[in-house]
């Protein structure tokens, strides 16, 4: 393809190539299809818009949103589902709304809305790669936009406090881990030994949970109790980002 492709997104630490789910989704399904990225990795110095990270740029399209993304890759003809069958498209698209409904708002909790992690590790980490001021106004705007995905996840009344369903959102996404780890059992990846749409989307979701070393940790130890989704994150990390890691 004669036109660049260029992705914008968060950076990496803790051993990952981004330390952000959305951002980790695409990065993963560009190794998987062979889409030849360019990445540019947000840093203080970063003047765009940062409200739909990650951002995929060509010649002539702008595209955010990873399914949007990853659709955009696919029409280009980088195609990590081309040998699925039929019922297996149908499960990654059951499989994801399961990810987004039941795990997504547990991983939106643990870093933006538990006040430990959050000040300890989110907000310090976001707000170094951010230009001052906006590095003292942004993070709190994307912690209240997080609280209000899960509130609206959880199809609860605005009004409602996060605290009244915190309790059923860990349990839901606990409920989750143990769903993919018995889908997975032994295979390398979730349809066989070639990883596709759904093995991105998992490891964008489970990676940073798995790896950030947060002070409140009680998804990341039921996490690691189930030690084949663990094998799945240190394997693709190991096979298609080891010369790409951030430190942490």
């Amino acid at each position: 393809m004669a036109a660049p492709l260029e992705l914008s997104c968060w950076g990496g630490g803790w051993g990952l190539p981004s330390v952000h789910s959305e951002s980790l989704v695409v990065l993963a399904y560009a190794k998987f299809s062979g889409a030849p990225l360019k990445v540019n990795v947000i840093d203080n110095t970063w003047r765009g818009s940062r409200g739909d990270v990650p951002i995929l740029t060509t010649e002539d399209s702008i595209v955010s949103q990873p399914a949007k993304i990853l659709n955009f890759l696919r029409k280009q003809n980088y195609n990590a589902d081309y040998e699925l069958s039929a019922k297996q498209g149908a499960d990654t698209l059951a499989y994801i709304a399961l990810l987004e409904e039941k795990l997504l708002p547990a991983v939106l909790h643990t870093f933006w809305v538990e006040t430990d992690n959050y000040f300890t590790v989110t907000k310090p980490w976001f707000a170094s790669r951010i230009p001052f001021p906006l590095s003292l106004i942004l993070p709190g705007r994307m912690s209240r936009g997080a609280l209000n995905r899960i509130l609206l996840t959880r199809g609860e009344p605005p009004l409602y406090h996060v605290q009244e369903v915190e309790a059923q959102i860990y349990r839901d996404a606990k409920e989750c881990l143990n769903l993919l780890s018995n889908r997975l059992g032994t295979s390398q990846f979730f349809f066989g030994d070639t990883p596709s749409t759904l093995d991105a989307y998992v490891f964008g979701f489970l990676a940073p949970l798995y790896k950030i070393r947060f002070p409140k940790v009680h998804l990341q130890e039921h996490l690691k109790q189930l030690s084949n989704l663990c094998r799945f994150c240190d394997d693709i990390l190991n096979s298609y980002f080891r010369l790409s890691l951030g430190d942490g």
